[in-house]
């Protein structure tokens, strides 16, 4: 017989003080940050509880209400070459708040004197500005609104003390998504005419850390969801499944490091003085292999990137391209790079997330200029030659957007523009025109890339390799 998920059906430990404010309770949050917090509060003296602020009136933030705060994080993959598997109770949400239902509750924790941290994962278009929002002592719609509301609350309640500023640790996948909140609660400010002595408190006393987070958290695992709840004897319905990888790069400064002790937890959090390396790291690497393995691993009949790495033919010719090809282009220390290859190969085999390739191919060609094409571009650079499985990459590309092959229709994703241009390419049959005309195009590459001595030879090769031989090999 199960257990109900409760407070009363677990041994815990005492109430801890809240910490930290998250703005969202969906999978991401509850399976990165809710989940390293809580192994903070067991390996360090952190202790800390989290306070959900609702984003939306249904999904998780509810179901956590019923479970006061609890679920279970399952992470399963690959780990070190091994099958991995862990399953965490995470005790460490306190609790949940819906601002459109009780925005006095919401207000209220503006006046939490052990509040310190702020996360937030309210997509891309969270952190945005509306200038209907029009008063702080009504519920904005925009995060960034909300926050601005809390924290001039905060402010009025301390007298504008100095130490009760706030450490923003925000999410969301845009680039200085730190300094962007920044600005846009400093508009709010504004645009609600409060005092300039509060704007002041904001910037100089409140810290907002631009970050890089990453791992892929499927979500709930229905399709084993029963396993699981014998395994712990309870009646979860908010169980996350995550990959064993996990990455948050902070730029912050040193004082962060001390409040948020994830060193001495030893976790994979990085702290840094710059994310350019790290965010060019992760473009080059994760996504970049992403985006060169697709069209190849399409053409020889694979359909998903586990079966690609695991058939023995693509899998090596991907690894010889990150490890020979985009490695060496990349200004961070060997080791450091190699480890994180070494990563996103066990990612790309974790058997727990099924990854179409085709999904993947979703605008290819703006991904290949902003993924790929740097690499190709610093390995002639600095190596004087063609990378040639980078190049095959993208030969292979050109051939993949003629929307057929093996007289099956390729399914392409694009811009009605780069679709229509591969139609219209493709009619003119030979494949040295159709490789010149694509590389000549600047709305795809930004540049000739005919200009580039070599590497007209070099793709209209690999393109004319691919049209003579099925099935075809690939470069060693």
């Amino acid at each position: 017989m199960l257990k109900k998920l409760n407070r009363t059906t677990t041994n815990l430990p005492q109430a801890r003080p809240v910490k930290v404010l998250q703005f969202g309770a969906g999978n991401f949050l509850r399976g990165f940050a809710d989940w390293m917090i809580d192994i903070l509060n067991e390996k360090t003296n952190f202790n800390g509880a989290i306070q959900v602020i609702q984003s939306i009136s249904q999904g998780a933030g509810s179901g956590l209400a019923d479970q006061e705060g609890l679920y279970h994080v399952v992470v399963s993959g690959i780990k070190s070459g091994k099958t991995f598997r862990e399953t965490r109770l995470i005790t460490s949400v306190a609790g949940t708040i819906n601002p459109k239902e009780d925005f006095a509750a919401f207000i209220e924790i503006a006046k939490n004197p052990d509040l310190q941290f702020v996360i937030s994962n309210t997509t891309e278009a969270g952190i945005s500005f509306n200038e209907k929002d029009s008063d702080p002592g009504i519920l904005s719609s925009s995060f960034p609104g909300k926050v601005t509301a809390l924290l001039f609350h905060r402010y009025t309640y301390f007298n504008g003390s100095t130490d009760k500023g706030l450490i923003f640790l925000p999410c969301e996948l845009i680039e200085k998504n730190g300094e962007t909140l920044k600005s846009i609660i400093l508009q709010y400010a504004a645009h609600w005419k409060l005092t300039k002595e509060f704007s002041s408190w904001i910037s100089d006393h409140n810290t907002f850390c631009n970050t890089i987070v990453d791992r892929i958290v499927p979500g709930f695992p229905k399709e084993i969801i029963k396993d699981i709840r014998e395994a712990t004897g309870y009646e979860d319905n908010l169980v996350v499944m995550a990959e064993p990888f996990y990455s948050w790069i902070i730029e912050a400064p040193l004082f962060v490091q001390s409040k948020f002790p994830v060193k001495l937890a030893k976790l994979d959090v990085q702290f840094a003085n710059s994310l350019v390396p790290y965010r060019t790291r992760k473009v080059r690497i994760l996504n970049g292999a992403h985006t060169t393995l697709v069209p190849v691993a399409y053409l020889k009949g694979l359909r998903t990137v586990r079966e690609s790495i695991e058939d023995p033919s693509v899998g090596n010719y991907l690894r010889k391209a990150i490890f020979e090809e985009i490695v060496p282009t990349l200004d961070l220390p060997p080791d450091e790079l190699r480890k994180f290859a070494d990563d996103v190969i066990e990612r790309f085999l974790n058997p727990s997330i099924r990854h179409e390739l085709i999904s993947i191919s979703l605008n290819s060609i703006s991904k290949f200029k902003v993924r790929v094409l740097p690499s190709i571009l610093r390995y002639i650079e600095i190596k004087h030659e063609m990378p040639q499985r980078l190049l095959f990459s993208l030969a292979a590309l050109i051939r993949f957007y003629k929307g057929s092959w093996e007289s099956q229709t390729v399914p392409l994703n694009d811009t009605p523009e780069v679709l229509s241009f591969f139609k219209a390419v493709w009619l003119t049959g030979r494949s040295e025109d159709i490789v010149q005309k694509t590389l000549a195009n600047k709305s795809f590459w930004g540049r000739d890339l005919n200009q580039t001595h070599g590497l007209y030879d070099c793709v209209a090769h690999h393109l004319a390799y691919i049209e003579s031989h099925r099935p075809y090999t690939l470069p060693e």
